[in-house]
């Protein structure tokens, strides 16, 4: 914290600062150099001002002065010069040694309410379409001068040039230095800027103007541009320059559109950039190629195909470009598949020799490509000086009529690798020098840890660095050396290699990308697997910081969204991949000259937290100090230390001992995990919120408000501290536990769950003053190394703030200050956990859920098996009829008359055989669905990975899916293939109830299920461990999964067996490994984590190994073409169910919700089935991204158009925003199509709207919602959890006030509330649809399903009030289902609720384990708020299992009294709401039970 000591003058030039440590006095000597210094730039016309540390670390003495000019002192190099004529400084200062100020451009510090988003270029990405071009044009000259064949195609001609086909120069340009496909087909624009702000119009006295206008994707041309043709217009009597610039973003704006073709019109040079956003590339062909032939010049460097093809140089062009094959572009190709990211540093050498060869040459055409060449050169240059001659070298050749007499120099040419420094007197290729003069440096640290830093050459050679010098001066004022590498290609892996190691150690400790990219390949095309071998072999904290690049920094900092959906996939998502963490920004740009700008507050951040992690490396073991922050939710009694299908405890007992074995300081540590628990909480009963909980610590007022500056921001929602929350009325009260250097802290809740009027807020409040207190207790008084979140999932990350790219107001960003924040988070959840990565900055580890097995039959389940194998042995006897009849009773018992309708009461006399077999099929069917399902069973702990037993039942399930991509078969598609059937018709039949088909299909499983397990105990060894195979004896024996297969009658493929087995061999290893806690104890010593896709291991075995660094995907990747086949089949399949429920009739309306974490698992199958309900199909771009809409034709679709309304989780609106821009446009798109209304019910439903609202039709047709931005769910969920409700109506409140949010593609930047067209929408709803996405988590097991039902609420909006029906796609196995609700809540409830195997798992678990079986209550009791779903004797049949049986009720109450205590307080909520009808007896029995439980309770308390 710094207070102004005195400002020396004010003049209306730079605003300078020098900043003294508090400890020393203006008459110190150093000081009296400093004001030696003051004096002369005073002197000089600067305004400088002295401003005074008060909180400065005793080994971190600095200084900080800004100047203009700008000053060196004790040195004799000239920085200055270089860097321009505003400097600034902010440099350690040793005051023993002698001092020596140095110089940083001022712009680092200075920003203006004008200044905005940094610029990006690698432009040894743009190569190789250009290089390949001119390539052509040369061989074809050397094809005439030596009258040798021809090597290319003969379109390779004088006039035109054909680089390749078109894949070809389209995976080229995907190799170019941005890729912005996420943003094409935005009918909006995220920018506002008026590009008339960067038109430079000259006066011409008698000079020929040359009017030059351009396109780019980078700011920094902007600035670079504008200098050259100022100095031109200052400078040559001859020419001068209109230059008008657009950045290609802006052209969406019609404004800047018009003015841009009319511009194109007038010009006599075009230049475009890295244009590669498909609707823009369009927009840029329309308004030039009319008049192209007009133009003197029009050069474009890569961009889409269709831009590549304006290219005019003389008799230079492109025009055939991708429209022909040659046998270079196919050579070439080749070279850049085996070759990678390296193939364009290849390419940047044939950009600098081509013309120097070509240079010779006599032929025009010759000499054309030459100058494309060097323009080309010119223009990577980037500089002032390379474009000033770059324009005088078109105008000379190419505009005017006689030649100029201006020299016309060479383009200068930089290092392709190196390291840079802002005093530096020049670049370093060599490590060694520079290191000899960093080290020559007196006011440098000299032991202070070493951060590596990743540069854009582009950035340094246009001198657009200001954001780079922040950074770097940053470190060091903080007692840091740093080592800045940057390289000219794409492949920033090779300045990683060269200059961050020496004699094979690593000379950094911690490693800064301040690119905004992947380490190999940019932002298009990557080698992930490189990025990740050069980083494990670094093996540092490896940040990417964000430079910002499609907004201004005012844009940025008000919009609600933050990041430009764009930068989030090219800056976020992609170094995601590479094992990336802490994605903060780190600069914007000024709006008016394009340069890049610190922001200073974000730099401080960026270091602060990089210096963190550096110090986990440094520190001592025994001295380090981890705080554990554990969850409470509900915040109720018995809730401490949940997370999911995690036993927290016992992980966190398990990582304590382990920590202490390694040399941690961990004291006083009990002997299970039981009594840490106790400890924590005094007593499992402990109530949350009450003073019982252990309190760590009282933090008082004063304290609290000194520590946390934020903490006025809290009073609008919460009033001035303490509040009364966490607190005895005078203090913070911070809850936990302290075991030596471990803390075990509980964090508290949102507040607001017990709040009905603040569950309806439409915006999420803020953190209250006890949820601040605990996180300044961690980071300010504790003095915490590193927070650990343990397990899924906490709520910081869910805190109010924008939605990427956070603020220094966003509460993320303010909770966390500078602690890095580890955070144990389920694999199989990678949506949420994507979003503790980005907004709290979480480096997050992954952890398996428990071993699954198949649910089994029980009790009259397993009699009603027993009957159905008597039918098959006795179906052809005159015991056949009495069998079904016993059948179908037992199958009422069991409540299956539901889900089997129809069944003969008593009557099955009547029936034929075939009709009795298709009522036994369908039971039969239905049982083995039942049987078959997987489930979780128990709770993980940490460091015990599942034994290879346990594994067999996630083996089978890998076992039976297709992977297409890899070329395996899925093992049911081998044996029914080996029967000469296709597996999907035995399906089918299954499904139908053809007995012979589900017995076939339960034989199939069988087979499946025994093949596995031969696998398995055959890689286990007596001990049970996995064991290697041994190839010899393989060689000379048969597989036993083949004898087995073989011996079942199953003469299958071996060809197609085995890779299959190969690969479940494989992923046997991989479930059995056990990385968890190795991986969180490299990240506690600072090591590099590993990255891995997070998702449903079944699906995605690559999941495996847990104790990855968890990532999600590329969204430009989805919908994949495979995520829309099977979404197909799902639309169908449910379209079929509604005309079977409605009379034959198409619904007219489907409300579909969209959830994150199933479209990364499924790669997009939610979004391709609403695209698909709604008739359209989504087109890849000539890039392969996924970016645009087309209607399928009536004709084709062979149905009506569905209407929609599409509800998006919080997380997925976050994660996936340009696709709810598709989705968007293909709902309008189909809106505003012409045709009849009876075949497309989005027009007709917009039509009613339109009139009906008074807006257009277009505005009538938004059909796409979230929550407001920074906010999370409906709150539905909290209410129920928290019997915070009175009735439904309530909640239907609380949905529509939080989740009518709409998203609107021509105005993308903000989700606008629009409770009316939200409502109206809904009104014509006849189904409800969602998603399964994974066999761990259902209906029943979180909250968040029944929080995004909007069943009973759209039955309440419509005119004729019927209930919509409800339907549940479960594509989790390789059969995929659609179920309506209400059975796919029964078989909940059947395979996990009640299912013994299911709640014995649990209980095995302990006080975790009640708990979870409580929460299964509730969320049951969700399903009844939210669509009356549940069936009576789902709570009957609970009450008998957990109430009527005493010995059930004991070990309950023993295991978790609170959590009983809510178990019995939810049967009676559910009969006093009127869900549940049942006895009085039974009611009278829970209440005494519930006064029982309580007084329990009490008395423990007291």
């Amino acid at each position: 914290m710094q207070q102004q000591h005195a400002l020396l003058r004010q003049a209306p030039r730079a605003y300078h600062s020098v900043e003294l440590p508090r400890q020393q006095t203006s008459e110190s000597p150093m000081n009296m150099k400093l004001l030696a210094l003051a004096a002369s730039c005073v002197a000089g016309g600067a305004v400088l001002a002295f401003t005074v540390a008060s909180q400065v670390p005793a080994t971190q003495n600095f200084a900080s002065v800004q100047t203009r000019p700008a000053v060196t002192v004790g040195s004799t190099h000239g920085p200055a010069a270089r860097l321009g004529s505003q400097g600034v400084l902010r440099t350690p200062l040793n005051v023993q040694a002698q001092t020596r100020v140095a110089a940083y451009p001022a712009e680092t510090f200075m920003h203006t309410e004008q200044q905005s988003a940094a610029p990006q270029g690698n432009f040894a990405a743009w190569l190789m379409a250009p290089a390949l071009a001119v390539l052509g044009v040369w061989l074809w000259t050397r094809q005439q001068a030596q009258k040798i064949v021809p090597l290319a195609n003969p379109a390779w001609n004088m006039a035109t040039v054909s680089a390749r086909e078109e894949e070809t120069a389209s995976e080229a340009s995907d190799d170019m230095e941005a890729d912005v496909s996420m943003v094409a087909g935005m009918g909006g624009t995220y920018t506002k800027v008026d590009s008339s702000i960067r038109r430079i119009v000259p006066e011409a006295a008698g000079r020929k103007v040359v009017k030059v206008v351009y396109v780019v994707l980078e700011a920094q041309y902007q600035s670079s541009l504008t200098a050259a043709a100022k100095k031109l217009n200052a400078e040559n009597a001859e020419v001068c320059f209109e230059l008008c610039g657009y950045l290609v973003e802006e052209l969406r704006d019609p404004v800047n559109y018009e003015q841009f073709k009319q511009d194109c019109a007038e010009a006599n040079i075009f230049l475009g950039s890295l244009i590669f956003i498909e609707d823009l590339a369009q927009k840029v062909v329309e308004a030039v190629e009319p008049v192209r032939d007009q133009l003197d010049v029009a050069l474009v460097f890569p961009s889409m195909p269709e831009v590549m093809r304006l290219n005019k140089l003389g008799g230079f062009t492109m025009a055939n470009l991708g429209q022909s094959k040659s046998a270079i572009g196919d050579f070439m190709k080749k070279k850049k598949e085996e070759q990678g990211a390296s193939f364009q540093d290849a390419m940047l050498k044939i950009v600098r020799t081509l013309p120097k060869i070509l240079k010779y040459l006599p032929n025009d055409k010759a000499q054309d490509a030459r100058n494309f060449m060097l323009s080309f050169q010119y223009w990577l240059g980037g500089s002032s000086d390379n474009l000033q001659n770059f324009l005088v070298m078109l105008t000379d050749r190419y505009v005017v009529d006689e030649p100029l007499n201006t020299e016309i120099a060479d383009p200068v040419e930089y290092p392709d690798l190196g390291i840079w420094h802002p005093l530096a007197p020049n670049m370093f290729t060599d490590a060694t020098a520079y290191s000899k003069w960093n080290n020559s440096r007196p006011e440098l640290a000299k032991d202070g840890p070493t951060i590596g830093l990743v540069l854009q050459r582009s950035h340094l050679v246009s001198k657009d660095d200001a954001h780079y010098v922040s950074v770097v001066q940053e470190f060091e004022s903080r007692g840091c050396k740093v080592i800045p590498v940057f390289a000219g290609g794409l492949d920033f892996s090779v300045c990683i290699n060269e200059y961050f190691f020496s004699a094979g150690q690593c000379l950094v400790d911690g490693v800064v990308s301040l690119t905004g990219f992947a380490l190999v390949g940019g932002p298009a095309r990557q080698d992930h697997p490189k990025a990740v071998e050069t980083l494990a072999k670094l093996n540092r904290p490896y940040m990417v910081a964000l430079p910002l690049v499609f907004q201004t920094t005012e844009e940025w900092k008000e919009s609600s969204l933050g990041l430009h959906p764009v930068q989030v996939a090219l800056q976020i998502a992609i170094p995601e991949l590479d094992g990336a963490i802490e994605p903060v920004v780190m600069s914007g740009r000024d709006s008016n000259t394009g340069k890049a700008h610190a922001l200073q507050d974000r730099t401080e951040t960026i270091v602060g937290r990089m210096m963190k992690w550096t110090k986990l490396r440094t520190t001592p073991k025994k001295d380090k100090k981890l705080a554990v922050a554990i969850f409470s939710f509900p915040p109720d009694k018995g809730n401490v230390g949940s997370a999911a299908y995690l036993d927290v405890f016992g992980s966190l007992f398990e990582l304590a001992k382990e920590m202490k074995r390694e040399g941690y300081t961990i004291d006083g540590l009990p002997e299970t995990s039981r009594e840490m628990l106790e400890m924590v909480v005094n007593d499992s009963e402990a109530k949350y919120a009450s003073p019982e909980l252990n309190v760590a610590y009282r933090m008082p007022l004063p304290e609290y408000e000194e520590l946390t500056p934020y903490q006025d921001r809290l009073h609008e929602s919460w009033g001035p501290p303490p509040g009364n929350l966490n607190t005895d009325g005078k203090n913070m009260l911070v809850y936990g536990k302290q075991f030596g250097n471990l803390f075990v802290g509980v964090q508290p809740t949102f507040g607001y769950e017990g709040d009905p009027m603040r569950l309806l807020f439409s915006k999420s409040a803020s953190p209250h003053h006890g949820y601040a207190a605990f996180y300044t207790y961690l980071e300010h008084i504790w003095g915490a190394d590193a927070v650990l979140h343990f397990g899924t999932h906490g709520s910081t990350e869910f805190m109010p703030g924008k939605q990427m790219g956070m603020a220094d107001t966003c509460y993320p960003d303010s909770l966390m200050g500078t602690l890095p924040n580890l955070y144990y988070y389920a694999a199989n959840n990678p949506s949420e956990a994507t979003i503790a990565k980005r907004r709290s900055y979480a480096a997050t580890i992954s952890y398996l859920t428990p071993p699954a097995e198949n649910a089994g039959l029980y009790k009259g389940l397993g009699e009603l098996r027993e009957l159905i194998s008597s039918y098959q042995q006795l179906k052809d006897t005159a015991r056949a009829t009495s069998i079904v009849d016993a059948i179908a009773d037992k199958a009422r018992i069991c409540n299956l008359d539901k889900d089997v309708p129809n069944l003969p009461d008593g009557n099955s006399a009547d029936l034929s055989a075939e009709e009795k077999d298709t009522v036994v099929g369908k039971i039969y069917a239905k049982l083995m669905e039942i049987e078959s399902r997987l489930l979780p069973c128990g709770l993980h702990v940490i460091g015990k990975p599942p034994s290879a037993e346990e594994a067999i039942a996630t083996l089978v399930n890998i076992a039976s899916l297709d992977r297409e991509d890899d070329g395996i078969k899925g093992l049911p598609t081998i044996i029914a293939e080996s029967l000469g059937r296709n597996i999907q018709d035995i399906y089918a039949g299954n499904d139908a109830g053809v007995l012979a088909d589900v017995e076939l299909n339960q034989e199939v499983t069988e087979a499946v299920r025994g093949a596995v397990r031969s696998l398995v105990a055959d890689r286990t060894d007596k001990e049970g461990r996995i064991s290697k195979p041994n190839p010899a004896l393989d060689f000379f024996r048969k597989a036993p999964w083949l004898k087995l297969l073989n011996e079942a009658g199953y003469k299958v493929n071996e060809d197609d067996v085995k890779p299959l087995f190969e690969y479940l061999e494989f992923c046997l290893q991989q479930v059995c490994a056990d990385k968890e806690m190795e991986s969180m104890l490299a990240a506690l010593e600072g090591d590099y984590i590993l990255p891995g896709p997070g998702g449903d291991p079944i699906r995605n075995p690559d999941v495996l190994p847990t104790g990855k660094n968890l990532h999600a995907l590329d969204p430009q990747a989805i919908p994949t073409m495979a995520a829309v086949s099977s979404a197909k089949v799902v639309v169908d399949r449910l379209i079929e169910a509604q005309k079977q429920e409605n009379d034959g009739k198409y619904p007219e309306t489907i409300a579909v919700v969209l959830w994150g974490t199933d479209n990364i698992k499924t790669y997009g199958e939610s979004l391709a089935q609403v695209m698909w309900m709604v008739g359209v199909r989504p087109l890849p771009d000539a890039l392969g991204r996924v970016n645009k809409v087309q209607l399928i034709p009536l004709e084709e679709l062979g149905r009506p158009r569905i209407d929609v309304v599409v509800n998006c989780s919080g997380v997925f609106r976050d994660l996936f925003v340009n696709q709810m821009n598709l989705l968007d446009q293909a709902i309008k798109l189909a809106a505003e199509v012409d045709e009849p209304l009876d075949m497309n019910y989005v027009r007709k439903h917009a039509l009613d709207q339109a009139e009906e609202l008074g807006v257009s039709v277009r505005q009538a047709a938004t059909r796409v919602f979230s929550n407001a931005s920074g906010s999370y769910s409906s709150n539905v969920n909290l209410a129920v959890e928290n019997q915070s409700w009175e009735d439904e109506k309530q909640l239907q409140d609380m949905y529509v006030s939080r989740k009518s949010f709409a998203f609107n593609s021509d105005n993308p930047g903000m989700m606008e509330a629009n409770k009316e067209v939200f409502e109206s929408s809904l009104q014509t709803a006849d189904a409800t649809f969602q998603n399964l996405d994974s066999a761990e988590i259902s209906l029943t097991d979180v909250s968040h399903y029944f929080d995004s039902d909007p069943t009973n609420l759209v039955q309440s909006l419509r005119k004729d009030g019927k209930k919509p029906s409800s339907y549940i796609a479960d594509t989790t196995t390789a059969n995929a289902q659609v179920r309506t609700l209400s059975e796919t809540v029964r078989l909940d409830a059947r395979t996990k609720l009640l299912n013994p195997k299911w709640y014995e798992g649990m209980l095995n678990s302990g006080y975790e384990g009640v708990r979870e079986i409580d929460k299964r209550l509730t969320n049951t009791l969700g399903w009844s708020a939210t669509s009356g779903s549940v069936d009576n004797w789902v709570y009957e049949d609970v009450n008998t299992t957990f109430i009527d049986d005493k010995e059930m009720q004991q070990r309950l109450m023993d295991l978790n009294p609170s959590s009983f205590r809510k178990m019995v307080s939810t049967l009676l909520e559910v009969n006093s709401r009127g869900y549940w009808e049942t006895s009085e007896e039974n009611i009278n029995r829970l209440k005494e039970l519930y006064q029982e439980v309580e007084n329990k309770i009490e008395g423990v308390e007291a």
